[in-house]
């Protein structure tokens, strides 16, 4: 009874554990073979699949996981397929989507290492390579501008100065991009701790 309170969204139609952990495997590994130019790419197909088809994850908690698996030690791919896989099917949701990302990357790579020679001196492949790049920064344009338009409709001043701010100290000033998130970071602790203090004084 308490699973089903905490995944409600997952758990529409009675779907068997084995085939929940299924659909992940094979989800995260399609997203994962068709996914080039880095992880900010994955986080959008992670959306639109998780999000948008499956309605597994909202809008919010997507945002979320991007900020923390952005945050957080590691490739962002595997950081978020965790995030997602646990709150999907728990641990073993997690484990399932860890793998379904990293066995695609694996598997290409290791072919293309018995063909290195050929591959980095063939016209072809940069050609379609510089394609790709296009591409991957139209993708990644898609998820900025989707994520940046739900802190705009939240109306929050808040959230919408860190937004800016974050954007024109990367953009504008250089700032290094960990410094920003743990700044954002220490402000959104600094803000809870004023919230539970006002609300202590209040009572």
């Amino acid at each position: 009874m308490e699973e089903a309170t905490t995944q409600p969204s997952v758990r529409q139609g009675g779907a068997s554990r084995g085939r929940l952990l299924r659909v992940l495997f094979f989800t995260t590994f399609y997203i994962s073979s068709f996914t080039f130019g880095g992880g900010f790419v994955i986080v959008t197909f992670m959306k639109r699949k998780f999000v948008d088809e499956l309605h597994w994850i909202d809008e919010k908690e997507m945002l979320d996981f991007t900020a923390l698996a952005q945050s957080c030690p590691g490739a962002i791919a595997v950081n978020a397929a965790i995030l997602v896989g646990c709150k999907v099917c728990g641990l073993a949701g997690m484990a399932v989507a860890v793998l379904g990302t990293i066995l695609p990357p694996m598997i290409i790579l290791s072919v293309i290492s018995f063909f290195y020679a050929a591959f980095a001196s063939n016209v072809w492949v940069a050609v379609v390579l510089k394609g790709m790049q296009a591409g991957v920064a139209a993708v990644i344009l898609d998820v900025a501008c989707g994520l940046g338009g739900n802190v705009i409709r939240e109306k929050s001043a808040y959230s919408l100065t860190i937004m800016i701010a974050a954007f024109v100290c990367d953009f504008f000033l250089g700032v290094n991009v960990i410094c920003i998130i743990l700044a954002a970071a220490v402000i959104g602790i600094l803000r809870l701790w004023l919230i539970h203090r006002q609300r202590r004084a209040k009572a």
